[in-house]
């Protein structure tokens, strides 16, 4: 939803009508007659909002109490003070703190009023057109990230284990789409692209280094409830009918979802590492609570599945 409201808060109800007739031609205005209302109406209709005026002068707390408020919680809102010109100190400290855009003297002058909301909504548009595009700017990079940990994924478990990795790796991704994808944590503010390239390099060692050591310490293939019943204890499930029963989805797709900087634990990489132990030969299932992962043979991969996997976890 485009913000395009604005919410007027101010103790006096005449100033309230007074000011909603003169700026309703303008855009849809919202009104509170306190700086407790104010929040409530923040609260409820943050996301429509896109520029608060309020008095600075009222009972209780003042305007620029809840102005400050804003700032934390929805900065996105392009902040405006109305004070007598008595009261200039104040508003020029809220300027100072970077609390309002700028401050309306009272009395109002009707077209100097309608022409600093009227610039106050532009600058809320491009606000949020700002935040759109940098919304879809994350998620682009946030999918390739997500993409090249899968692709990392295959080039380890290859170079670990030569039998069959492109099947374990297929398996691991089909059972993060099952699960569900949740896009890796990035810091974009504090990731320059060659660090975030250096610690997933760092990232792919240490996943190297965890997969070699759980497949020696499985040993020699095996098959049935004795494979089983090996994922049941690395991932924290019970083995049940023929099928390991895991109540969080955490060891399915830690490996593709971890924050970006963060090392990935033994326990992380036991799933894709016993995975590689059995060829790929398991499938994973929603139950009503948890998840359910059963011996079922690999299937034959076309040549594309790799890119296939790549699409569809980015639009998951």
């Amino acid at each position: 939803m485009k913000p395009e409201k604005i919410l007027y808060v101010d103790d006096e109800a005449m100033a309230l009508k007074y000011f909603e007739r003169l700026v309703g031609p303008l855009a849809p205005v919202l009104t509170a007659g306190s700086v407790e209302e104010g929040r409530t109406m923040l609260k409820a209709h943050g996301s429509e909002i896109a520029v608060l005026v309020c008095d600075q002068r009222m009972p209780g707390e003042r305007g620029n109490e809840l102005l400050r408020h804003a700032r934390e919680y929805y900065p996105a809102i392009v902040r405006m003070l109305t004070t007598a010109y008595s009261e200039l100190g104040d508003a020029i400290e809220a300027i100072n703190t970077g609390e309002i855009y700028r401050y309306i003297n009272k009395p109002w002058e009707l077209e100097s009023l309608r022409a600093d909301l009227k610039n106050a909504l532009e600058l809320a548009a491009l606000r949020n057109e700002r935040d759109e595009l940098m919304r879809d700017k994350l998620m682009a990079q946030q999918s390739q990230l997500l993409a090249n940990r899968l692709a990392a994924l295959l080039m380890v478990g290859s170079a670990v284990h030569t039998e069959r990795a492109a099947e374990a790796v297929h398996r691991y991704a089909e059972a993060v789409l099952t699960v569900g994808v949740t896009e890796p944590a990035v810091d974009w503010h504090r990731w320059e692209h060659a660090d975030l390239l250096q610690a997933e390099a760092f990232r792919g060692v240490a996943v190297a280094g965890h997969l070699s050591q759980w497949l020696e310490s499985f040993g020699a293939p095996v098959g049935g409830d004795t494979a089983l019943q090996a994922l049941a204890t690395l991932a924290g499930g019970s083995l049940q009918g023929g099928a390991v029963h895991l109540p969080h989805a955490s060891t399915l797709h830690a490996l593709l979802t971890a924050p970006a900087g963060e090392l990935p634990t033994r326990e992380s990489c036991g799933w894709l590492a016993w995975l590689l132990w059995q060829g790929g030969n398991a499938q994973v299932n929603k139950e009503t609570e948890g998840w359910r992962v059963t011996l079922v043979d690999a299937p034959v991969l076309q040549s594309d599945w790799m890119a296939d996997a790549m699409e569809r976890l980015g639009q998951s």
